[in-house]
């Protein structure tokens, strides 16, 4: 079989899935149709449709776009059987019902951020980020009824380095992600469908040693200034710059704001005392540092609710001698 013949339906939604899509058009793979989110409304008033950046993508292309409110709508079923797909990519999308994963006779496989079966779940950079892995990667694995627990077909891993944050893991990830699918698509073609695989469950020693990655949400992202500096370092910088861990500004007056951090450094504990407390703050030559458990942060970019992202000296020039309040 060649590339050409091997019709396939891609499934995504953000701009991680467009790499591996754009990756695919470019190589000549036949994808006969794109299936992605129903375009969402924004605004004030929600009066405006936004389409998804893989819609985009495949109209500029003339690929046929399918968005189903239900994935088990039988009007979509139906449309989706026309298409005849021999096999179903799938990344960045939600979960599909039996009736969908199982249609083409190649099967469907998933393109997961991460090195199954650590990580299963929506947030898998992120994550790993946070719990201050040293690598990622990528997976693909053909899906079953479970979310992220099905056999693997291929695996390669990128190392993080200790600043990394999420943009700069990303778009490291989008790009294999796109390698590694191809790569398996061909092992596919060469196999005439048939390809070796791997059950996870060979690869769970306990339940208990599983790391998952559910989704974020804003109470997810509040920092907890009672974490050692490196846990508080890799917790911002494993949501940032989206969507961006978040504190408050407590001033001695009982004010507070919503303050976003976005970038910070992990400091020798000079003129750290064990006695202060957790999330006291200190400028010293316009720089903003907070006491943790055992030493420093210094603060290098934050957003205070309702301004501009800034560089933590700009915030700080920009005090006028208040200094008194602390974050919690």
């Amino acid at each position: 079989m060649e590339k050409q013949d091997l019709r396939i339906v891609f499934m995504g939604t953000p701009e991680f899935a467009v790499g591996t899509l754009q990756r695919l058009v470019e190589g000549e793979y036949n994808i006969v149709a794109v299936i992605t989110q129903p375009d969402k409304p924004v605004g004030r008033h929600g009066s405006v449709l936004t389409q998804s950046a893989v819609k985009q993508y495949a109209l500029k292309h003339d690929i046929p776009v399918l968005q189903p409110e239900k994935m088990k709508d039988e009007t979509f079923v139906e449309e989706l059987r026309e298409y005849k797909a021999d096999l179903q990519v799938v990344v960045a999308f939600r979960m599909l019902p039996d009736i969908v994963w199982s249609m083409p006779k190649f099967g469907t496989f998933n393109v997961h951020a991460a090195l199954l079966p650590q990580y299963r779940g929506a947030a898998p950079i992120n994550w790993a980020i946070i719990n201050g892995e040293k690598e990622t990667g990528i997976t693909t694995f053909f899906l079953d009824k479970d979310i992220d627990t099905g056999r693997i077909i291929m695996q390669k891993s990128i190392p993080i380095d200790e600043e990394d944050n999420v943009e700069v893991v990303y778009d490291r990830l989008m790009k294999l992600g796109a390698d590694v699918c191809t790569e398996t698509i061909d092992m596919i073609i060469a196999g005439d469908g048939n390809v070796d695989s791997l059950s996870q469950d060979k690869m769970v020693k306990t339940e208990e040693n599983l790391k998952l990655a559910p989704k974020i949400y804003k109470e997810t992202c509040k920092i907890d200034w009672s974490q050692s500096a490196k846990r508080v370092h890799d917790f911002i910088r494993g949501l940032s710059p989206y969507p961006g861990a978040w504190t408050e500004l407590v001033y001695d007056d009982g004010t507070r704001q919503i303050l976003k951090i976005y970038s910070s450094r992990v400091m020798s504990a000079t003129g750290y005392a064990p006695e202060d407390i957790p999330g006291k703050v200190e400028i010293e030559n316009e720089t903003l540092i907070i006491r943790l458990s055992d030493g420093n942060l210094h603060i290098e970019e934050l957003q205070l609710a309702g301004k501009k992202r800034m560089k933590a000296r700009d915030f700080v020039n920009g005090l006028h001698n208040i200094v008194n309040f602390h974050v919690e």
